[in-house]
């Protein structure tokens, strides 16, 4: 058997320009590799390709003709994603073709009576490793996709739902694929290479704007610590890339394995190595011992969800008072030389003009050194999105092409939709203005600092303020709205 796994080619941006960042999709490279090995398989991340994609798409299929294609698709993803799908239908009418990721386990009885269920064979839920396996081995003649956990096949042209497997066993899984099997290649981080790793997958908090607990439950499961340093080892020596973005959900949720992990990597004496991380605040406020022990082991920026100051809102968010452990936690970072990126989340129920800028203003104070800013998004089936239809909040309910944290699809109680998509930019732009590297990130001497902060920031005031005197904010703001709606926009695949 043949087999290509596609990631998607939307992008939204992080800190800066959605251009800086390019990063492989680990979902299709951990599936991909624990495919038995008498089958080939071959990795596309089309994050590389959104300027051809059709034409790519096409090459890469005529030339390996698949026996099977799998897509892998956030929610915001998904619309491509089906068109896509209609692209392969056109090229290759007979392949099989199968989704999953995030968007599928969460919506697989609405896509399974949907319009595009007739360019789908099958579906995924959950996580993705052993039923791409037995479905791989299945085509082949060696075995039934009836008998396949968490697979949804079809039968007389109806899809049939098996029951969903139990979480795997992460130590029976394979490396993913970082060699030739993946057919695209350049990810970095602005100048440099990164690859990703797994340490972890799952969260016990009790966030209800998430939707994590679909794919793992509210579980909290690792990976041994020997095949977390194999993988690094991978990383470091065969592939000869020193920056390592870990995509765990929560890595820090039992401190006492991250410092056993910290001294493993301390013994085996990388150097150059920088580990970049997600964590929560009040794991890395109340273990200090912790967060110098990851400085040490080369871990050099961490996100921190802060989400929200107002305490109604964290209520609604169904997180307590993290305030005090939010200041906290960027004070341990900053100590030990870590540089923060803070999460912050507006559009809550009780959010207005004044409390988005209390938010902000807050996020100033705490000396965070980067903002990953996110209006509320009611992602299908979380408990935040039963809570705002029941108040009637949501205004855009069915296109899920803006749930990407970056568009309102919500209003507050004293916002309207438009409202709030204004202020959030607005007053991110007058109270954290232009983005001023912390010196953790100058002393480094990286050249794109340089370029940053000498050349391109320059240039960037110039030609903003120029745009200020001509078009004034609303018009600034218009002219942002009008890139976001082009950015995710495929020419090569509006006739799909």
């Amino acid at each position: 058997m043949k087999v290509i796994l596609i990631s998607m080619p939307d992008v939204v941006p992080v800190i800066i320009h959605e251009a800086a960042f390019h990063l492989s999709n680990h979902g299709i490279a951990s599936v991909g590799a624990n495919i038995d090995i008498e089958h080939d398989v071959f990795l596309i991340d089309l994050i590389r390709k959104r300027r051809s994609i059709r034409k790519y798409i096409a090459r890469a299929v005529r030339k390996i003709k698949p026996d099977l294609i799998g897509l892998s698709a956030m929610t915001w993803q998904y619309n491509t994603c089906i068109k896509i799908t209609r692209l392969i239908r056109e090229l290759l009418p007979e392949v099989k073709i199968v989704i999953g990721g995030y968007h599928t386990t969460l919506m697989f009885e609405e896509i399974a009576t949907s319009h595009e269920a007739k360019f789908i064979d099958f579906m995924i839920r959950g996580e993705g490793e052993e039923p791409c396996r037995l479905l791989v081995n299945a085509l082949a003649g060696q075995g039934n996709p009836a008998a396949i956990p968490s697979l949804s096949y079809k039968k007389n042209g109806v899809f049939i739902h098996n029951p969903r497997s139990e979480n795997l066993d992460l130590s029976e899984l394979k490396l993913p694929i970082r060699d030739k099997r993946r057919l695209t290649w350049g990810y970095h981080m602005l100048h440099s290479k990164i690859e990703l790793i797994e340490t972890s997958r799952g969260c016990t908090r009790s966030c209800n704007f998430c939707s994590m607990k679909h794919m793992y439950g509210r579980t909290f499961r690792t990976f041994p610590l020997i095949r977390v340093l194999t993988d690094i080892d991978d990383i470091y020596f065969k592939r000869k890339t020193r920056y390592i973005f870990i995509t765990d959900d929560n890595m820090v949720l039992n401190p006492a394995r991250v410092i056993e992990l910290c001294d493993a990597i301390i013994a085996r004496n990388y150097k150059d190595l920088h580990l970049f991380v997600q964590a929560d605040c009040v794991s890395m406020a109340k273990n200090e011992a912790m967060v110098a022990k990851m400085a040490e082991a080369g871990f050099r920026s961490v996100f921190l969800g802060i989400e929200n100051v107002s305490k109604k809102n964290l209520a609604a968010a169904g997180k307590g008072d993290i305030i005090a452990s939010s200041k906290q936690a960027v004070q341990n970072c900053h100590k030990y030389g870590m540089m923060v990126i803070g999460g912050l989340i507006f559009g809550f129920p009780e959010d207005d003009e004044e409390s988005i800028r209390d938010n902000y203003e807050f996020f100033k104070s705490i000396k965070a050194d980067a903002a990953y800013c996110q209006v509320l998004t009611p992602y299908p089936k979380t408990g935040i999105r039963e809570h705002l239809l029941q108040q009637e909040l949501i205004t855009n309910r069915t296109d899920f092409t803006k749930y990407n944290g970056l568009w309102a699809n919500v209003r507050t109680n004293y916002l309207a939709t438009e409202q709030l998509q204004f202020q959030f930019w607005y007053q991110r732009q007058v109270v954290l203005g232009w983005w001023n590297p912390p010196a953790e990130v100058r002393s480094q001497g990286w050249a794109w600092i340089f370029v940053w902060r000498f050349m391109f920031k320059p240039f960037l005031t110039l030609y903003y303020r120029r745009v200020m005197k001509k078009y004034g904010w609303e018009g600034r703001y218009r002219k942002e709205v009008t890139r976001w709606e082009n950015m995710n926009r495929f020419q090569d695949l509006e006739d799909y």
